[in-house]
């Protein structure tokens, strides 16, 4: 029976379906760290991983017995494919399943921002609300407003269809190739173009090529009355010019559900009433949460039966 690690632990019915099938570990001690993870390539044919563990290029290094990742998630930079790749192993995501989940969680950020409900919630939490007052927290209208998207795969179309057809919203996007979408959308050529809509959701893939591709300038092309989301991965945005845009009042507000270095979350960022910040919440149904690990679980019985797992990103 081969072995398998799984790093956090996952849906019960998951992980029991794995314990039939492979003599399981489920780690307990949180994210892995490089040398934890390449102890790991060593002890085990296959790891089942997720965001926060460090598989990078080093972690491949040497005589490895485990042959394959079947990551938790879509979003896999934290593993380095082409030294797993060179190395001979296999890496899985879990892409389609967590679509929907994820582009919830942005019109969660999309309203709760625009809405300023976070501060409202902290105000009554607090004991501070003083009664209804025809000026107290007023926000800005969603509906019939601007949204520029930028990276318009799965999760970006998701939400443009959210945006349009539930709010009367006109939709742009920026994405780095040509893309035809089955709704009223309008692709721009430049990433200034779409940060200068009323709403901006940042819904791109992580990895070198995207990496603070949100920085000072294009944070610049926005509106002073602008809100920007991001969904996608935290080193997508350059964390440090977005806090000084929100604390100069040059944008007026974030909705954030990762972050550049996450778990930490900047004080700086933390201090800001015109924020509202999320721990990492995108997918995090339970329906979704079962299918993804149960998406991984599958890509990995796939490898063991010779067969290519059909979620291979390598």
């Amino acid at each position: 029976m081969k072995t398998l690690l799984i790093t956090r632990d996952i849906a019960a019915p998951v992980v029991a379906q794995a314990r039939a099938l492979f003599d399981v570990t489920v780690h307990a001690g949180g994210a892995l760290d490089g040398a934890t993870a390449a102890q790991a390539m060593r002890d085990y044919d296959a790891i089942l991983p997720t965001l926060g563990d460090d598989f990078s290029a080093e972690v491949f290094d040497g005589d490895l017995r485990c042959k394959m990742l079947g990551n938790f998630g879509v979003g896999y930079n934290h593993i380095d494919v082409a030294a797993a790749r060179d190395a001979g192993v296999t890496v899985s995501n879990t892409p389609d399943v967590l679509t929907d989940a994820t582009a919830d969680i942005g019109l969660t950020l999309i309203l709760a921002t625009a809405r300023r409900a976070g501060e409202g919630e902290r105000m009554v939490r607090s004991g501070e609300w003083g009664g209804f007052g025809p000026k107290n927290l007023l926000g800005t209208h969603v509906t019939g407003k601007t949204v520029g998207i930028i990276g318009m795969g799965r999760i970006g179309q998701a939400i443009a269809h959210r945006c349009h057809f539930g709010f009367g919203m006109e939709v742009v996007f920026f994405n780095r190739s040509p893309k035809s979408v089955e709704m009223p959308a309008q692709q721009v050529d430049t990433l200034a173009e779409a940060m200068a809509a009323d709403f901006v959701v940042v819904t791109t893939p992580g990895g070198a090529e995207t990496t603070k591709l949100i920085d000072a300038t294009a944070i610049a092309a926005m509106k002073s009355n602008g809100i920007f989301v991001n969904i996608s991965r935290g080193e997508v945005v350059d964390e440090a010019a977005l806090i000084d845009a929100l604390e100069r009042g040059a944008i007026a507000g974030a909705g954030l559900d990762v972050y550049e270095n996450e778990p930490a979350v900047p004080a700086r960022l933390r201090a800001l009433e015109n924020c509202v910040l999320l721990p990492h919440l995108g997918s995090a149904t339970a329906e979704t949460r079962q299918a993804m690990g149960q998406m991984a679980l599958d890509n990995i019985i796939a490898w063991t039966r010779g067969e290519i797992p059909q979620q291979a990103v390598n």
